[in-house]
């Protein structure tokens, strides 16, 4: 297995640390983390051991792409378990933000289920014949994600103390930018899902 792969494999078995280690009940093990105060705003140690992590995880999916891409070492398996890994991360995050009523629960199912649904479409398409990149608004909503959950754990600092929402503006409009790519996926792709499967296989054959 090559280093690309194997940094692909670290962000996933990061998911399930990230998780253990911001739910994990500190309080009633007796542990106190504590926390510090930015003007206004209090900030627990914990959202920022939380951040370190995410910034970690998230720095592999920028790092195993490209030293896969510049040393010609892209896989199959790379192909496969990158964006798993990306959405694990992401919507596991996500989840949990809502969970502990950070976001707003629409927010979180909007965008999971955008996920669902343009793999959902990825796969059918794939199996016709059609491969569709990501595109600019596909790349976008994983940029906007990444830093709006920043953004929400450091609770709006620095934004916070001039008293500017900036965590709600922008979890609303990355919500926003979420179902406007998928929307923007499936209408790239549509014909080929709902054309009959007899017509798929004659283009199939042509191709």
């Amino acid at each position: 297995m090559n280093l690309p792969n194997k940094l692909t494999l670290f962000r996933i078995v990061l998911v399930p640390v990230l998780a253990l280690v911001w739910l994990f009940p500190y309080s009633e093990a007796g542990i106190s983390l504590g926390s510090f105060t930015v003007g206004n705003v209090t900030l627990p140690y914990l959202n920022l051991i939380v951040i370190g992590i995410f910034a970690i995880a998230s720095f592999t999916d920028y790092l195993d792409g490209h030293i896969a891409r510049k040393n010609n070492m892209v896989t199959t398996f790379g192909k496969f378990a990158d964006p798993i890994a990306d959405k694990l991360l992401v919507n596991m995050m996500l989840l949990i933000l809502s969970y502990k009523h950070m976001i707003p629960l629409v927010c979180c199912i909007l965008m999971i289920l955008r996920d669902i649904v343009v793999d959902g479409c990825r796969m059918i398409a794939a199996q016709r014949g059609v491969v569709v990149s990501a595109g600019i608004l596909g790349k976008l909503k994983t940029v906007l994600q990444m830093f709006s959950i920043v953004i929400i754990l450091l609770n709006n600092l620095p934004f916070e103390l001039r008293f500017i929402p900036v965590d709600e503006i922008l979890i609303w409009f990355t919500t926003f930018i979420s179902v406007a790519g998928g929307y923007s996926y499936f209408m790239q792709v549509r014909d080929y899902i709902l054309n009959p499967c007899e017509e798929s296989a004659l283009f199939l054959q042509i191709m």
